[in-house]
């Protein structure tokens, strides 16, 4: 024996035998029983049967809400345009009868030039 120990051969014998041991282990392992395995198998079926069904509602869901969004946005147009059209049609009203105002103030003047007019001859 050398002053290391255990040596390099030693190690070396000790790994290969705690590989054995281990494979050994392995393959005395029991085998799945078939009902467990079918258990597993159903389980793991239902799993991703329910996680599929909750993407499927939760894309449902955000389809839903982007309808309703898409919706509510084109009433908010809708509103604005109605809101734009009111504002347009007020401003040429308040036009018109600034319009109406100036011809009844003419008409008005017109007429007091005509009576001053009539009572001179």
């Amino acid at each position: 024996m050398a002053y290391k120990t255990p040596t390099f051969q030693d190690r070396a014998a000790l790994s290969q035998s705690a590989k054995l041991k281990a494979l050994e282990t392995l393959k005395n392992k029991p085998t799945m029983d078939p009902e467990v395995a079918a258990a597993r198998l159903a389980a793991r079926e239902a799993k991703e049967a329910a996680a599929a069904e909750k993407r499927a509602a939760k894309k449902a869901a955000e389809e839903e809400a982007r309808l309703a969004r898409i919706a509510a946005e084109e009433e908010a147009r809708r509103a604005e345009a109605e809101a734009a059209a009111a504002a347009i049609a007020a401003k040429e009203a308040e036009k018109n009868r600034a319009a109406q105002s100036l011809l009844d103030a003419k008409a008005a003047r017109d007429a007091r030039y005509a009576a001053r007019k009539a009572r001179k001859r």
